[in-house]
C-alpha cells in the first residue's frame, strides 16, 4: 500500500527494545540492555534507541534527528514552494502517519523551521477489493477520520471504487513548465508577504463527509480484480489504481505535489520488485524523490531516508498513532507473489545484515534510465496504466525483441506447413494480420497462433510498457479494465491511425530547419 512499510518478523535490537509485526500486529517487548552507550550528539545522556552500530541516540537527540532529516529532505531539493498546496496520501500504516504527524508538527506555531507549504489529506479505502462488510469499512474510516479532524488539515475519504468513474484525462499527462532558477526565491518573499493561509484549510474543512459506495459499484472493482490470475498481477494493477485516482484528486482539489509515505525499506523492497517485473527502465521514477510523469501534480518521498526500523522506534517512543489495515498479501505465504518474496527476502537478509537496505537503496540513487524523460514524452509514448515513458520501442537485436518471438513460436499450433519467423519490430510482434478475426483466419484454423483472448491484448501492446504487458496478459479479459482507460487507449488507436493517413503530409524537423 502507499505509504505503509513492511517488517521484518522481528527486528535485531540492542537498545531494551525489540519490535515485532506478522502484517496484524505491532508488539514492543522489553529486552535486557546488554550494553549502556552515551548519546553520540550530546554525550551526556544514556543512549535509549541505536538504529545503526554507532549510532545510539538518548529520546531528545533522536527526535531531534529524525525532525531534522524530514525537513532538511523538503529543503535542500526545494522540489515543494512556500505557500503551495501538498496532499498527503495515508493509509494509516506506520511510514505515512508517520510523515502526517511531521507535517503536523511543522506547519506549527512553535515549529524553529516552519514548513511553509498548506498540507491536505487523502486516505483511499479499500476495503472493497477484500470484501469487506460496509460495518467494517465505516468502522476503519471513522476511526482515521478522528485522527485526520486533531490535525486541522482538510481531508478527503475517497473509496477504491471510485477510480472506475475517472475521467480519461488521467492517463493523459499534462505538460510541465519549467521553472527558472530563481523561481524558489520568488515564491519564498511573495509567501512572506502574503502572510499564512490557516483560513483556507478552515474552510475546506468544512465539505468532508463520507462517501456512500454502490454495491454494484464494489461488485466491478471485485470482478476486474478477480480477473488477473495472479497475485503478483493483482498488485500491481492495485498500485496503478491507486495511483490514478491519487493524481485524480490532487488535480481536481487544486494541489500541485502529491506527498507519498514510501520508507527506505519499502523503497529498497520496490526497487528489486521493480527490476523482478521488468520495470528496470522505470525505476527513476517508481524509486526516487520526486515522480514527475504526470506532469502537473509531482509526487514526492520525503520519508525516503527512514528505514522501517527508525520509523517503528519513534512512533512507538512519542506515540503517534498508526492503523493495521489489511491489504491483498495480509497473511499470504512468502511465495504467494513476486512482491511478497521479495520483501520476505530483502527483510530476512536485513536481520542478518543490518547494512542491507541502506546498501541497496544507496544503489538505487545512483540508477538512471536511458529512456527519455517522462516529463518530455507525448502521451502516445507513454504507458496506457503506469503513464511512464514506453521502454517497447528498440533495436531488432534486443532482449525484449527475442523475448517476443519466442513467446511467438511457443504458441504456435503446430501448422502443416512450414512458417517462417520474420524478424519485426518489437510492437508488431504476434499481431494478427487482419483486424477481422485472428491471423486473418477463421478461427481455430491451421496456421493460427493467437486466441481471441490474446488478439484483445496485442491491441493494448503498443500502448503498455513491458511490465505492464505481463500485468495484461495475466488477466482473463481486457474488458474488465476501468472504462478511462480503455477510452483512452481507442483515442490513442484512432490518433495513430490518423497520423499515419496524413504523414506524407507532414513536416519532419529537418524540413522545417530547411
Amino acid at each position: 500500500m502507499y505509504g505503509v512499510a513492511s517488517y521484518p518478523r522481528e527486528w535485531p535490537s540492542l537498545t531494551g527494545l525489540a519490535v515485532s509485526q506478522h502484517k496484524s500486529d505491532i508488539k514492543v517487548t522489553p529486552k535486557s540492555i546488554s550494553v549502556l552507550k552515551k548519546c553520540v550528539k550530546c554525550k551526556e545522556e544514556l543512549a535509549a534507541v541505536l538504529i545503526r552500530a554507532g549510532d545510539a541516540y538518548c529520546r531528545s537527540c533522536f527526535r531531534e534527528s529524525f525532525i531534522h532529516k524530514f525537513r532538511a529532505m523538503l529543503g535542500k531539493t526545494r522540489v515543494i514552494f512556500p505557500g503551495e498546496k501538498v496532499l498527503l496520501a495515508v493509509s494509516g500504516g506506520p511510514s505515512s502517519c508517520s510523515m502526517l504527524s511531521q507535517v503536523q508538527e511543522g506547519v506549527s506555531q512553535n515549529a524553529h523551521k516552519k514548513l511553509r507549504f498548506v498540507p491536505g489529506i487523502v486516505y483511499i479505502e479499500e476495503g472493497g477489493t477484500l470484501g469487506q462488510s460496509k460495518e467494517l469499512r465505516r468502522k476503519t474510516t471513522s476511526e482515521l477520520c478522528e485522527m485526520f479532524r486533531s490535525t486541522g488539515f482538510p481531508f478527503y475519504i475517497l473509496p477504491l471504487e471510485q477510480v472506475l468513474d475517472l475521467p480519461g484525462s488521467v492517463v493523459a499527462p499534462s505538460s510541465l513548465s519549467d521553472q527558472p532558477s530563481s523561481a524558489y526565491k520568488t515564491a519564498v518573499d511573495h509567501f512572506l508577504q502574503s502572510g499564512s493561509s490557516a483560513g483556507v484549510m478552515a474552510e475546506e474543512q468544512k465539505d468532508v463527509s463520507l462517501p456512500a459506495v454502490q454495491e454494484s459499484q464494489t461488485q466491478l472493482l471485485q470482478q476486474l480484480l478477480g480477473s488477473a490470475k495472479t497475485l503478483t498481477a493483482k498488485q500491481d494493477l492495485l498500485s496503478a489504481l491507486r495511483q490514478h485516482l491519487l493524481v485524480h484528486t490532487a488535480r481536481t482539489k487544486g494541489y500541485s505535489k502529491l506527498m507519498l509515505g514510501d520508507s527506505c525499506t519499502r523503497l529498497a523492497v520496490k526497487l528489486f520488485t521493480s527490476i523482478s517485473l521488468g520495470r528496470g527502465a522505470q525505476l527513476a521514477q517508481d524509486t526516487g524523490f520526486s515522480d514527475c510523469r504526470y506532469g502537473d501534480v509531482i509526487a514526492v518521498r520525503p520519508m525516503r531516508e527512514y528505514s522501517a526500523k527508525e520509523i517503528a522506534y519513534y512512533n512507538h517512543m512519542f506515540k503517534v498513532p498508526s492503523f493495521v489495515i489489511p491489504s491483498l498479501d495480509t497473511k499470504t505465504p512468502d511465495k504467494a507473489s513476486i512482491q511478497r518474496l521479495t520483501e520476505s527476502f530483502v527483510t530476512k537478509l536485513q536481520a542478518d545484515f543490518p547494512s542491507t537496505v541502506s546498501t541497496i537503496y544507496r544503489t538505487g540513487e545512483k540508477l538512471q534510465t536511458a529512456c527519455r524523460s517522462s516529463s518530455a514524452a507525448e502521451d502516445i509514448d507513454r504507458c496506457l496504466l503506469c503513464v511512464c515513458s514506453l521502454d517497447t520501442v528498440v533495436e531488432e537485436a534486443s532482449a525484449l525483441q527475442a523475448t517476443l518471438i519466442s513467446e511467438q513460436l511457443s504458441q504456435t499450433k503446430a501448422p502443416q506447413t512450414s512458417v517462417a519467423v520474420k524478424s519485426e519490430p518489437a510492437a508488431a510482434v504476434g499481431q494478427c494480420c487482419s483486424s477481422e478475426g485472428p491471423c486473418g483466419r477463421t478461427e481455430g484454423a491451421v496456421g493460427c497462433y493467437i486466441s481471441p483472448k490474446e488478439h484483445e491484448v496485442t491491441k493494448l501492446r503498443k500502448l503498455l510498457c513491458y511490465s505492464c504487458q505481463r500485468t495484461i496478459r495475466d488477466m482473463s479479459s481486457v474488458h474488465h479494465l476501468p472504462h478511462y482507460v480503455l477510452s483512452e487507449a481507442q483515442r490513442r488507436q484512432n490518433r495513430s491511425v490518423m497520423k499515419k493517413q496524413i504523414s506524407e503530409f507532414l513536416l519532419d524537423d529537418a524540413d522545417e530547419n530547411d
